[in-house]
């Protein structure tokens, strides 16, 4: 049975490459009807966040992301499977009898250096201009080696005594992978705090989980001969390897999420003279001192607290994690499709493809080895394509998660008067798009674009053809789609005007902006008594901006 596992580490929010390789993984076990594993590899006490690990399953959940095994999404401290538990601080216990294994094997052994003394290290081997690999001692410290140290205080570690021959590793991207004798020094497999090192886990836990096939980035590949000595001296299993390419940004470096930080950086430098700093950092909860560390490049705030900021400003950043995805309003069937597509290809020529449609067609063997383009215009193109697939009940649900995900004011509104905004954005690119567009319903008062006034309301026979709209709309009853459209063509006709001489200073009167679903959907969504009180205070407006009132 084909097993592959998706092993986050939880520092923050689940980054967009993260994703891909759960994807990747998710997809391969489904196509062969196998298993599919989420584990949480949290034993970095100084880089975890308490709340990562939910996040992380939370975003997975959003992105339409199902486990057979690992942490039971709404208890972590809970196991489904048979191979908990799938955190692994909690498995300590089950580290330390392989890691006495390979101790009593003469294969581990302890080491007390303090972090200055292999800083010494690394700098004489920098002297020399060789690279540093840690000095084996011709003797392996003993029991009695070992309570000195604890009675000294010494950090205590454990090290892996690499072996000093060729490796070789078969990928199924790469190709098969020479290492050179003497390529690799001996490296720690658990650290001074008691917990094991992120190699010596993931290997652990890959052979007792029973895993087949290993699908991650191209970065790990330097620590897949590691891994592989392990899996030797333990006797455990080799399983498939298949390291992925790299997604390059469209400026040709990785996606970093430090890419947000420098773009919202930017705007600032670039519009200084324009911005209250003591507003800002008041929003992005930073002291000024904080907030001037941070335009100085000397340190940067928390993911959340830059989009705060950013939010305040009007400053778009690039979706870098998950969840700015949801925040930007995309669909996850059409990110997933997307990132499918990144260092993989269906054998045809085909891109919009559902979910059913990517599993039946996914095989490892398709994976490309050359690096993957994050294209933002085709990921729109994506979306607005899902946007019109997607069945209207599971768009309307989108719609409410991303709605409620930043506190948006439509979210109050229900489920009839979300479909019907949906229904009459037909085409938008994205929900955002939509929410944009439909806003302007539950506003209490509305804000007049400046360009929307010069370009429309201005006009020399705006304010009348406006005048005259109020008129008709008064006397106008039923209030509905068919009798507004005819109300507003009868108006047209009788002034000898296209439809746009009418629509265009109403929607500017009814949202402010020259953007808005078709004008009679707007009327219908906003009711007869605001649109008139609107169109009121948008003649009273122009009234004032003649007369400078």
């Amino acid at each position: 049975m084909v097993v592959t596992r998706f092993a986050p580490s939880p520092t923050g929010y689940l980054h967009v490459g993260g994703a891909r390789t759960a994807l990747f993984c998710w997809l391969m076990a489904r196509r062969h009807k196998g298993k599919f594993i989420l584990r949480i590899e949290d034993t970095d006490q100084k880089r975890n966040t308490p709340t990562a690990a939910q996040q992380v399953i939370n975003d997975l959940r959003w992105l339409g992301i199902d486990w057979d095994e690992g942490p039971d999404p709404d208890d972590l401290t809970r196991s489904i499977g048979p191979h908990g538990p799938y955190l692994q601080s909690r498995r300590r216990n089950i580290y330390d009898k392989y890691l006495q294994k390979l101790l009593d094997l003469g294969k581990a052994y302890y080491c007390f250096d303090t972090p200055e003394e292999l800083q010494n290290l690394r700098q004489k081997a920098q002297t020399h201009k060789k690279t540093f690999l840690y000095p084996r001692p011709d003797k392996f410290p003993d029991a009695e080696d070992l309570e000195k140290a604890r009675a000294d205080g010494r950090p205590i570690a454990v090290r892996f005594a690499m072996p000093c021959r060729e490796i070789v590793i078969d990928d199924v991207v790469r190709g098969r992978v020479t290492f050179a004798a003497g390529e690799f020094g001996d490296f720690i497999i658990r650290k001074s705090d008691g917990f094991p090192t992120y190699h010596f886990a993931c290997v652990v836990d890959d052979e007792l989980m029973q895993v087949t096939h290993v699908i991650r980035g191209q970065e790990h590949l330097m620590n897949t001969p590691l891994h592989q000595a392990l899996q030797q001296a333990l006797g455990f299993r080799i399983p498939v390897y298949a390291h992925m390419s790299v997604t390059v940004s469209e400026g040709g470096g990785k996606l970093s999420k430090r890419e947000r930080a420098n773009t919202f950086l930017q705007f600032i430098k670039n519009n200084t003279h324009r911005i209250n700093l003591n507003a800002l950092a008041r929003t992005g909860h930073l002291t000024p001192s904080e907030l001037d560390a941070f335009l100085n490049g000397q340190s940067a705030p928390d993911g959340p607290l830059i989009t705060a900021m950013a939010e305040h400003l009007g400053v778009h950043l690039p979706e870098i994690n998950l969840i700015d995805f949801l925040h930007s309003g995309y669909l996850p069937e059409a990110l997933i499709n997307f990132l499918a597509l990144l260092g993989w290809n269906p054998g045809d020529n085909r891109e919009i493809m559902t979910k059913d449609e990517l599993i039946a067609a996914f095989d490892l063997e398709r994976l490309i080895k050359a690096n993957s383009l994050f294209d933002r215009q085709k990921l729109i193109a994506f979306n607005t394509e899902h946007m019109r697939l997607v069945e209207p009940i599971k768009l309307l649900d989108h719609f409410k998660n991303y709605l409620r995900a930043h506190d948006s004011p439509l979210a109050q509104a229900d489920d009839a008067i979300l479909a019907q905004l949906l229904k009459a954005c037909a085409g938008a690119r994205t929900l955002a798009d939509v929410e944009n567009k439909c806003k302007f319903i539950f506003i209490d008062k509305i804000e007049f674009d400046p360009k929307a006034v010069i370009k429309v309301l201005k006009k020399p026979d705006a304010p009348d053809l406006l005048a005259q709209s109020r008129t008709a709309l008064a006397q106008l009853h039923p209030w509905n789609e068919n009798s507004i459209r005819q109300a507003i063509e009868m108006l047209c006709k009788k002034n000898n005007v296209g439809l746009g001489k009418v629509a265009q200073p109403l929607r500017v009167a009814l949202t402010g902006t020259a953007v808005s679903p078709p004008i009679a959907d707007s009327l219908v969504l906003l009711g007869k008594q605001k649109t008139l009180k609107r169109i009121d205070a948008a003649l009273q407006f122009l009234k004032h901006e003649e007369y400078g009132d």
